[in-house]
């Protein structure tokens, strides 16, 4: 089994990498860190560049926990990504850190979050970002 966790450069993703890391200890189980693009703009903050997985390749080592990093851009969206991921393979846990929206942005906008929390079959732990002030 495996912990995946849905990686973004932010500090949203970086409270889901510690929460992964964390679970995978508890767990004894490997980490599957997954960060995805559409590709479909020039520029796309979600996309980590290459610092920012050899710093979560860093973080994960000096935590002795195994893993691999998988960086996708295949024209879908992360909840599609990882729906298919988790559908093919053996994860026993899905992380991702989630921001705080209104119930309207919500409707409107609609939500990666949401979608993974209602459609991965297995467990999902969607943690916040600590407050900075």
């Amino acid at each position: 089994m495996t912990v995946l966790v849905g990686y973004v450069p932010s500090l949203l993703g970086e409270a889901a990498l510690q929460a992964a890391i964390e679970q995978a200890k508890f767990r004894d189980e490997p980490v599957l860190v997954v960060n995805t693009s559409r590709g479909d703009a020039y520029v796309d903050p979600r996309f980590a560049q290459e610092p920012d997985l050899e710093r979560v390749t860093r973080e994960l080592t000096a935590a002795g926990v195994p893993h691999t990093v998988r960086q996708l851009m295949r024209g879908r969206d992360a909840a599609e990504e990882i729906m298919e991921i988790v559908e093919a393979g053996d994860v026993s846990l899905v992380v991702i850190g989630i921001r705080h929206r209104t119930p309207v942005g919500k409707l409107i906008m609609g939500s990666t979050t949401q979608e993974i929390l209602l459609r991965v079959p297995c467990p999902v732990l969607a943690v916040k970002a600590p407050v900075t002030e």
